[in-house]
């Protein structure tokens, strides 16, 4: 089982009020710390949704600005195409990813109970995504994971979703730092 690690990455931070992705915390952008968390745990990691030559980068599908479902439309899509059989995803927002997340969602399709962004993903599944986003229902990922028949699954520590400054703040008092 050929796993490909994505962290979606396309949004526009509106209520972070800069670009999130490039907030540090712990002394590393947010970015670096969710391709840290998948790293580990995929064969390959792609960010989806924005450039950066850091890492391998692949578009939000069809075109920016479709959510995190169009971000899981390019990373499904990417997955076909380079032969991996399944997706892990995370948001740039999420701090504290467990490292085992894809033994804990396996088998797929699965998902974070509280944080949908957070999933394992069969990449056959990108027609249907494909599908979704072209349609007139919901795009959200709740609706992509119950179109699939995704298990959501409750982790004994959420990580934390990082949407504003404060969040962060608290984040980094929590910690200590």
């Amino acid at each position: 089982m050929s796993v490909l690690g994505a962290v979606l990455a396309g949004g526009r931070s509106s209520r972070f009020g800069s670009d999130k992705a490039l907030a540090c915390w712990r002394g590393k952008p947010l970015l670096a710390h969710a391709v840290d968390a998948l790293a580990g745990q995929c064969d390959a990691v792609v960010v989806v949704g924005r450039d950066d030559p850091a890492f391998t980068c692949v578009p939000d599908w069809p075109a920016p600005g479709q959510g995190p479902l169009g971000g899981l439309a390019g990373a499904l899509r990417h997955a076909l195409d380079a032969g991996f059989d399944f997706v892990l995803t995370c948001g740039v927002d999420s701090v504290g990813v467990p490292h085992d997340l894809r033994s804990r969602l396996a088998p797929a399709p699965a998902f974070v109970a509280a944080q949908p962004v957070l999933g394992l993903w069969p990449a056959e599944a990108a027609a249907l995504v494909e599908e979704m986003l072209f349609g007139s229902g919901s795009h959200a990922m709740h609706a992509f994971a119950a179109r699939i028949g995704a298990r959501p699954v409750k982790l004994p520590l959420e990580p934390a979703n990082v949407n504003a400054p404060e969040d962060l703040a608290r984040l980094e008092q929590h910690h200590g730092l």
